[in-house]
């Protein structure tokens, strides 16, 4: 069946209003439950975590809801960073583990992840098969089955434990001011205490949820804010996080913005040169910079790329027996430490790499030099405009005159109606010319395909 209510990282959308209604959210976790319980055996347990939006509160009781009644225990841990979910999904030996976030996007969606017992993301067959029992309708368990609700009120400093096992055991981080910025989300709390426990001197912010304030001009995705910070304080690194944790962006001490594909060309360097870097190989998206291909070349490294998504690439990593990956909005996937990408702990193996070196974030975040690269995201109201062929002639227009000397990538976003175009040439003007190009003639047939479907038209 096609699939309709899971994208590319799970259910996601805006808040009461369809498929993110509480409605929804209690026959996805029914339909899951029966999912993870068709044995029929008792004993099942599922863990739910959630970030700071004001709507997490609804989704947690409504999905509590739906796993009790197919005969699921759960097990209730509050706002934690989605990392923290896969790890305690394992750690408790429950069936699932789900988190409730819309990651980066504005307090008003939400969504709805899940993870399989290893603590990895599930499979695209097993997110359909829920669907289908959603569908279908999910069958209650009897009245002397029904599932119990447990709170766990130290989930967090499990994971804070995890996250410091990560760091190098004989290190410490006296001596070096940080940033942090949590985006007001679910790290607001493990995240800044971390860093204080491995002897930073911390500037905390983004520290200050209400339900409506996470990722709002702050965090990963608006950095401004933190470096103004670094510069105000005189801090050496700032480390933004989005609203669930499991993205980072790094600022340098001038208050420059790290490019996650420098950062990943680091820890490959560091990992392959201790032979620690798994089949010698990086695994990134599509969308990395072409300069980074060039770099690994030079030193060795192969790298291996997938569709964009944090998802496609620890897929590709399992697959493949690698285990460093990651993609430039900031995912960036260690799975000798994690099994998703994890802020906090790619900001602690940033900050052990300037203790180990002596350098400061500026060199370390300079590794190669980047080969220019334009992105514009079209919102779109109508229907899909990649299927519009007057869209599709101006992308093979576009695609020839760059042919040689750059390369396009146009795509969909799997959180939100937007279009993705993004151009890489040494030729900027062209680059340029290209991609305005292509957004506007998106913006113009959507325009057009909007008012078609008007009511009265």
């Amino acid at each position: 069946m096609p699939r309709e209510l899971f994208g590319t990282d799970g259910v996601r959308g805006l808040a009461n209003t369809h498929p993110m209604t509480a409605e929804m959210a209690l026959r996805i976790g029914a339909a899951a439950g029966r999912y993870f319980r068709r044995d029929g055996s008792p004993g099942h347990r599922v863990v739910i975590g959630k970030d700071t939006r004001l709507s997490g509160y609804m989704f947690e009781n409504a999905l509590t809801a739906g796993f009790t009644s197919t005969g699921l225990n759960v097990f209730l841990l509050g706002p934690v960073p989605t990392p923290a979910v896969g790890f305690l999904t394992h750690s408790l030996r429950a069936d699932a583990g789900v988190m409730i976030s819309a990651s980066h996007n504005p307090h008003r969606d939400n969504g709805i992840k899940f993870f399989g017992p290893d603590g990895f993301k599930l499979s695209d067959q097993a997110e359909e098969d829920i669907e289908a029992l959603v569908v279908a309708g999910a069958e209650p368990a009897g009245a002397d089955n029904i599932g119990r609700a447990k709170r766990i009120d130290d989930g967090r400093f499990r994971y804070m434990e995890r996250v410091k096992g990560t760091f190098p055991a004989r290190m410490r981080l006296d001596g070096l001011k940080v940033v942090i910025d949590c985006a007001n989300g679910a790290a607001y709390r493990v995240a800044p205490a971390v860093l204080w426990e491995l002897g930073a001197e911390t500037v905390p912010i983004g520290v200050d949820p209400d339900g409506f304030n996470i990722n709002d001009g702050c965090g990963s995705t608006d950095t401004a804010r933190a470096a103004e910070a670094v510069s105000a304080h005189g801090a050496d690194v700032g480390i933004c996080l989005d609203g669930d944790a499991d993205r980072v962006m790094l600022i340098d001490e001038t208050g420059t913005e790290i490019d996650p594909d420098q950062i990943l060309a680091l820890f490959a360097d560091r990992w392959a040169g201790e032979g620690r870097l798994k089949e010698r190989t990086l695994v990134a998206t599509v969308a990395s910079n072409l300069g980074l291909d060039r770099h690994l070349a030079g030193s060795g490294i192969a790298l291996r790329r997938t569709a964009v998504g944090d998802r496609y690439v620890v897929e590709e990593m399992r697959r493949t027996g690698c285990n460093l990956g990651g993609e430039q909005s900031g995912h960036i996937v260690m799975t000798d430490y994690s099994t998703a990408g994890d802020g906090l702990i790619a900001g602690l193996q940033f900050l052990a790499e300037m203790k180990r070196s002596g350098s400061p974030a500026s060199v370390l975040g300079r590794r190669f030099e980047t080969v220019p690269q334009l992105l514009r995201n079209v919102r779109y109201d109508g229907s899909d405009p990649l299927a519009d062929p007057v869209v599709s002639a101006a992308v093979a227009d576009a695609e020839a005159r760059l042919e040689g000397g750059g390369r396009l990538l146009i795509r969909k976003s799997g959180t939100e109606p937007v279009i993705r175009v993004m151009a890489e040439s040494e030729n900027e003007s062209l680059m340029a010319e290209v991609v305005e190009g292509i957004c506007g003639v998106i913006a113009e047939r959507d325009r057009a395909a909007s008012a078609a479907e008007a009511p009265g038209r």
